[in-house]
């Protein structure tokens, strides 16, 4: 039995970055953005207005949220939650529909002056797509070859097959026949038809029934942070072993001794090459009765490529490159792999992108930095094509594989979870203090981004270096870590303790509070985030994972205390999940709607001449 997954992977409960005092203070004169992205759950659509003359979006004022103070009481501690009641479980509240909508309408009239900027860059993403494709290669499995489909200006796919016309093995050189003499192309599911009527959909699992037989471990050393062992897949003259080392995917394929005799220690195997300095590889679906091993590989500048492995040979052969139209050539971009020292010491790894003869490297170029760094999880370096509206426009694009990740082994993701969980926030720091000492951007031009775990880092690196970022993108942050991780009846909140610690435990309470966004906002610390020029979030609905109210709350406090003008914008996306929006085309509407708000944050508006 085949399982395909056939959206993102689950991710658990995501926070939001803790808050540390600052060690020293900061100029106000300096201008900072920062951008929250969030999407609540099944919100209502039919309430009343709340306040509506103080919520008017013609007159561009901020909303303000109504104060009901509320004590919370943990551990002899007293914590003042005012906007506690932005918590509503029905999603039907009147009052908090209306500062919601308010929300996005004062974000909305404020980025209104970019709006076709916005629709530019939406049409370049979109015009890099071949929208009526095969995605992937066609995959033999017994009597037919099963893919995927995507049609012209529809958001999802067909799934479907076709029958194999011989009785041959299996190759490398094996090709699904097309045209009007192929066999007859049957469409198991049309994920068109079934979202026909629903404003998000989005399938769990596809299976076809079917023999076959895979084994997928995550056998993880203790060597350092060296070595990790994710997959093994299994033939029957074969054994391919996926793992990481050093941070990289490495592909070990290995030859089995004939049957009956000891297969003992595993020996000389063969190493797959692959050819960019920091990229991404995963295991495709192999047929267990064959000697082609099948992967997935791309970077940064690489497209999803599909390979066939012919493991006795050791013959690769491309099966499938997602095509990117627009005049895109790989060779026009560089990647690179570069290491920061963090402040103890160990070596953080960072993916880097940018354009040939287009960037300086000597300070002046814009940047985007990417974080995650949590659940073990690796942001692997793989390919993105909305990317390139930014590095088109001189813009250098960062990874930063910081601790609380899987890149590095068992020992880098303990290193930055529970109580070693600030260890993920220096680490981001140290990166980017690295990128501008080595030329790479400045201060004045280094924009951020985290999404979920992601926008809890946000957070946590903007209140603890303030003067280090110009532009910040929170997506569905969770920003309220102490009471969210206190109230169990919140679904994933109890397995969320594995992660985070288990807050009714004293040690553990504090540790979060001392990060916890909404905890530690004040009129000292609004000076972390008062230069911030920007501040939306897209928190999405139906999602359990990240509740609407924390950045809700969040943004409500700060706007209570903020005594500049500084831009303070949420965006709460109504119909959405905690990936985003369900549709292919929809999802790049978000892309395009944080590229133009961090153009707009670095006075970057004007779209450059075309290359």
């Amino acid at each position: 039995m085949l399982l395909r997954r056939l959206v993102a992977s689950w991710l658990p409960l995501s926070l939001v970055p803790p808050l540390v005092p600052r060690a020293s203070a900061i100029s106000l004169s300096r201008r900072r953005a920062l951008l929250l992205l969030s999407s609540p759950s099944s919100l209502g659509s039919g309430a009343p207005s709340y306040r509506a003359h103080s919520y008017a979006p013609a007159m561009a004022a901020p909303p303000v949220a109504k104060k009901v103070p509320r004590e919370l009481v943990d551990h002899g501690d007293v914590r003042l939650d005012n906007y506690y009641w932005l918590r509503d479980d029905s999603r039907s509240d009147p009052d908090v529909l209306a500062y919601l909508r308010a929300e996005n309408d004062y974000t909305a009239a404020v980025m209104s002056d970019v709006k076709q900027l916005e629709d530019e860059i939406y049409a370049e993403i979109r015009g890099r797509i071949k929208e009526d494709d095969i995605d992937d290669a066609p995959l033999r499995r017994g009597q037919y070859y099963y893919y995927q489909r995507t049609l012209t200006a529809k958001e999802y796919v067909q799934h479907c097959r076709r029958l194999v016309p011989t009785d041959a093995p299996i190759t490398v050189h094996d090709v699904m026949p097309t045209g009007p003499d192929a066999p007859h192309e049957h469409i198991i599911l049309d994920e068109n038809v079934k979202a026909e009527g629903h404003d998000y959909y989005s399938i769990g699992a596809f299976k076809v029934n079917t023999f076959y037989i895979t084994c997928h471990s995550c056998i993880q050393t203790e060597t350092l942070f060296s070595v990790k062992i994710q997959d093994v897949q299994p033939f029957d003259n074969h054994i391919a072993v996926y793992e990481r080392e050093n941070g990289l995917p490495k592909v070990t394929v290995y030859r089995l001794p004939a049957i009956g005799e000891p297969i003992g220690q595993l020996q000389g195997g063969r190493t797959i090459d692959f050819i960019d300095p920091t990229y991404a590889v995963d295991p495709e679906e192999s047929q267990f009765h064959s000697s082609v091993l099948r992967f997935h590989y791309s970077s940064m500048r690489t497209p999803p490529s599909v390979y066939d492995y012919d493991m006795d040979s050791g013959v690769s052969v491309l099966k499938k490159i997602k095509p990117v139209l627009g005049g895109f050539d790989a060779s026009n971009y560089v990647t690179e792999r570069k290491w920061a020292a963090a402040a103890d010491g160990t070596q953080i790894p960072m993916s880097i992108l940018y354009r040939k003869y287009l960037v300086k490297l000597d300070g002046s170029d814009p940047m985007l930095l990417y974080g995650y760094g949590s659940y073990e999880i690796c942001i692997d370096p793989s390919f993105r094509g909305s990317r390139f509206s930014l590095v088109d426009r001189g813009f250098i694009y960062v990874i930063a594989h910081i601790r609380g990740g899987g890149e590095m082994g068992r020992k880098w993701y303990e290193d930055g979870k529970l109580l070693k969980k600030k260890n993920t926030f220096t680490d981001f720091i140290d990166c980017a203090e690295h990128l501008i000492k080595n030329k790479y951007c400045s201060k004045e031009k280094l924009c951020i981004n985290g999404r979920s775990a992601g926008g809890l880092l946000m957070g946590a690196v903007l209140n603890m270096r303030p003067d280090l970022f110009k532009a910040a993108v929170a997506g569905v942050p969770f920003v309220d870590v102490v009471t969210t991780m206190l109230d169990p009846t919140i679904p994933l909140t109890t397995a969320e303790w594995e992660e985070w610690g288990d807050p009714r435990k004293e040690e553990y309470y504090y540790y979060m509070k001392s990060y916890s966004p909404v905890d530690n906002v004040s009129c000292n610390e609004l000076l972390f985030v008062s230069p911030l020029e920007h501040f939306s979030n897209h928190q999405a609905r139906a999602n359990p994972r990240v509740m609407y109210s924390e950045p809700a709350k969040f943004v409500a406090k700060l706007r209570e205390l903020k005594t500049d003008d500084k831009l303070l914008l949420f965006k709460c996306e109504l119909g959405a999940g905690h990936f985003s929006k369900s549709g292919r085309f929809e999802k790049l509407q978000e892309d395009a709607f944080t590229y133009a708000f961090i153009l707009k944050a670095l006075g970057m508006t004007p779209k450059l001449a075309s290359l």
